[in-house]
């Protein structure tokens, strides 16, 4: 059998690989690797719906003389999933209402849909939800969707321009446990709400660089490797979450102040460094 990927001959050595499945079960993970996703295949000049693929998972390797696969970055698929859900939103907004339910079957139902369900799951929750009639509106969630293309297509612009927000909600949660002592509530709770969203936007940066190659192990943060670094934020995180559910005060702005407001500057330092 002849392994095509990208049109070009793939120098992969079959050892006991037995079926179609077998084989691309070990591709997936070794394109995964790299941070890429296979997109198409084709099975002897024939191009495999995704309806079809599944049943093909069994055939044996010598009923195949060639294999095709066409494989793009997550970058790629991400972007073209997120143009496509924009114009869902745009069709959703002009129709009728009597077609917007149509309109959500063929999105959810869309390769941009199964991509975004397996590794944008937060934005498809809220896609479903506003398609569905509910949530966001539509121009809310063209927010959303235009600030992940630009986090996609230019991280490192994105990172600048997030500078004055990220020294602001730092500046913010070292006063969080002055606002919690004097019962200033709805401030600290901003506070809480406002560091999250952003947290969760440098992971997103992050992790766009990760899949073009950047490494949890030689990736360094305030002298640690990222993989420990990002686990012990996260961990201050959780901690944070707890104590302020229990209005623990004293542990809830010591771990705003002293662990998860520097963590948040040095590690947006680094990824300002890595992303030029």
């Amino acid at each position: 059998m002849d392994i095509f990927i990208n049109s070009k001959p793939a120098d992969i050595s079959l050892d006991t690989e037995k079926t179609l499945g077998d084989v691309l079960s070990g591709i997936e993970q070794w394109v995964s690797a790299s941070g890429n996703r296979i997109q198409a295949i084709g099975v002897n000049g024939k191009d495999i719906s995704g309806d079809e693929l599944e049943g093909l998972f069994g055939r044996e390797l010598s009923d195949i003389d060639k294999l095709d696969i066409t494989v793009s970055s997550w970058r790629e698929l991400a972007a073209e999933a997120l143009v496509s859900l924009q114009e869902t939103c745009i069709l959703y907004g002009n129709a009728a209402f009597d077609e917007r339910r149509e309109i959500l079957s063929i999105w959810e139902n869309s390769a941009a849909a199964h991509f975004m369900a397996s590794d944008i799951g937060d934005l498809h929750k809220l896609a479903g939800r506003t398609l569905s009639g509910e949530g966001l509106s539509v121009q809310e969630l063209a927010l959303h969707i235009e600030e992940r293309l630009r986090e996609i297509a230019e991280p490192a612009l994105e990172i600048d321009c997030a500078e004055a927000l990220v020294k602001s909600i730092a500046q913010r949660m070292e006063e969080f446990p002055l606002d919690m002592q004097t019962g200033k509530d709805a401030r600290a709770a901003e506070t809480v709400q406002q560091f999250s969203q952003l947290a969760e936007k440098l992971f997103r940066v992050f992790f766009v660089l990760k899949s073009e190659g950047l490494s949890l192990d030689t990736f360094v943060i305030d002298n640690l490797p990222a993989r420990t670094f990002i686990e012990e934020f996260n961990a201050a995180l959780l901690e944070l979450s707890a104590a302020y559910e229990t209005r623990d005060t004293v542990l809830a702005g010591d771990i705003a102040e002293y662990e998860l407001a520097p963590r948040l500057l040095k590690f947006f330092d680094a990824l300002k460094d890595i992303a030029q």
